[in-house]
């Protein structure tokens, strides 16, 4: 290393030493002002934290005459896109959530809580909240000393703004919430005009106050005290997961790097004690000390720690994402010999099975048929035996369709009741009692199979079709 290097090492350690005076562990009696660094994970964690302008701009988007994606609560319909969800086909959103939550539990598994650290709502909206904080108020020194300052003009008008635009965003939260379940267009119609409803007015209360605290003011502490996460993830992490770690091995014993020492010369590990990784943590842990409940995997240390690396003229990696086994030299186990991932991946699987299945089956009309029990069977003056059944016709379609009922399985058989199409309304259950007669010289037992079919045809012509097995009951 020449001189001109060393000179320039040395002013870059007394400046980092010179700043690392001013942080210490939190112990959750003082606000974090965490620093921000530039880096590959902080900007991987910006691109992730975008995938939630899906949620603001995703009840913007159109299908046909509706909102693309609806979940209309009130009718109990749920839209996607082309396919319409109602409450019989319920079971598809449990094996949907099953699919997340095994996939939460597949992706901690193998790299820790990196839902925490780079997808969580309350992780990036604090995000968002102290970039706007570091924005108006500057470094973390600078806000702290703004937080101590007795109150003055300047400091009322900068804690305002800042908490003004944190309400504008609770506000905005709240709004893209309800527009996920009510027709975007009409709420905004509806907010500018003064005319929420009541559940919509304290709906988007709760949601800008518990993001104005959350994220404001509670930040990291909501990791800490509210989310149970970091308590359960204690099981799904083993020492073959792959975390943010401090290579002790490596860092080890640490020591400050001396004025104009030579790299050869030195007897300390590569930590140089200037405690960047705790000044960048929005939770104020140290990771030197090991994987701790409130680290959240965000991985901004280990961006800290390699500037830090490169200054003064070490390898980076002291501090990277490596599984404990890796750590300690032994041998790494692959994630094909890991049980845990094969079980959360057949979960998976058989969840998308499921999902797709019941994708592909869902008719756009469904037809239950109730047999009348009291009396199983009427004898008609003609001789012929009739039978009394109630059909219920589902519409899952958004307008109103005419269904026609036919019945077939036995000779001579006919529908009394059902002459005409019936009208079924569009998300709703529409029921119809029809009568079914048939010979006695036809009739083989006292009990028959026969088949009912629901045929409706769309404002386009197109016919969708529903068929139900029931029985004949007859005198045997």
């Amino acid at each position: 290393m020449s001189d001109n290097q060393k000179s320039q090492r040395d002013a870059a350690v007394e400046a980092l030493y010179e700043e690392a005076g001013h942080w210490h562990i939190n112990t959750g009696d003082e606000t974090i002002h965490a620093k921000r660094v530039g880096g590959k994970w902080r900007t991987l964690k910006w691109l992730t934290s975008s995938l939630w302008l899906i949620y603001f701009l995703g009840p913007y988007l159109r299908w046909g005459d509706r909102q693309a994606v609806l979940f209309d609560i009130p009718n109990r319909q749920f839209h996607l896109f082309g396919v319409t969800i109602l409450p019989q086909d319920f079971w598809m959103l449990s094996l949907l959530l099953l699919f997340f939550a095994i996939l939460l539990a597949v992706v901690t598994a193998v790299a820790g809580r990196v839902w925490c650290g780079f997808f969580c709502f309350q992780t990036v909206w604090t995000d968002v909240y102290t970039w706007i904080e570091e924005k108006l108020e500057g470094a973390p020194a600078k806000r702290q000393k703004l937080d101590k300052a007795p109150l003055s003009f300047e400091k009322i008008r900068t804690k305002g703004v800042k908490h003004l635009l944190w309400l504008i965003i609770a506000f905005i939260t709240g709004i893209g919430f309800i527009t996920w379940f009510v027709d975007a267009q009409q709420f905004w119609i509806d907010l500018l005009s003064f005319n929420l409803g009541t559940t919509a007015l304290i709906t988007l209360a709760l949601f800008t106050v518990g993001t104005y605290v959350l994220a404001g003011f509670l930040r990291e502490q909501a990791c800490f005290w509210l989310c149970p996460y970091a308590r359960i993830q204690a099981v799904m992490v083993d020492n073959s997961t792959a975390v943010p770690t401090y290579d002790f091995h490596r860092g080890e014993p640490r020591g400050r790097v001396k004025k104009g020492q030579n790299e050869d010369d030195r007897t300390t590990g590569d930590c140089v004690d200037c405690n960047q990784c705790v000044a960048v943590c929005p939770t104020g842990v140290d990771i030197r000390h090991g994987q701790q409940e409130g680290c959240i995997m965000c991985a901004l240390c280990i961006d800290a720690c390699d500037i830090v690396m490169e200054k003064v003229g070490r390898p980076t990696g002291l501090i990277r994402y490596e599984s404990l086994d890796t750590l300690n030299g032994k041998e790494d186990r692959p994630l094909l010999k890991r049980p845990r991932v094969w079980i959360y991946t057949a979960v998976l699987a058989l969840s998308l099975v499921g999902i797709a299945y019941g994708l592909s089956t869902l008719d756009a009309i469904e037809i239950k048929v109730i047999h009348d029990r009291q009396p199983l069977f009427v004898v008609q003056s003609d001789g012929s035996i009739q039978n009394k059944y109630t059909v219920k016709i589902l519409n899952k379609m958004t307008e109103d369709m005419d269904v026609a009922i036919t019945a077939s399985g036995l000779e001579g058989l006919q529908v009394i009741g059902a002459d005409k199409p019936i009208t079924s309304q569009h998300g709703k259950v529409t029921p119809k009692t029809i009568f079914v007669r048939v010979p006695p010289a036809n009739i083989g037992g006292d009990s028959m199979p026969i088949l009912f079919r629901a045929v409706g045809t769309d404002k386009n012509g197109q016919p969708f079709v529903s068929e139900r097995q029931s029985v004949f009951m007859g005198p045997g």
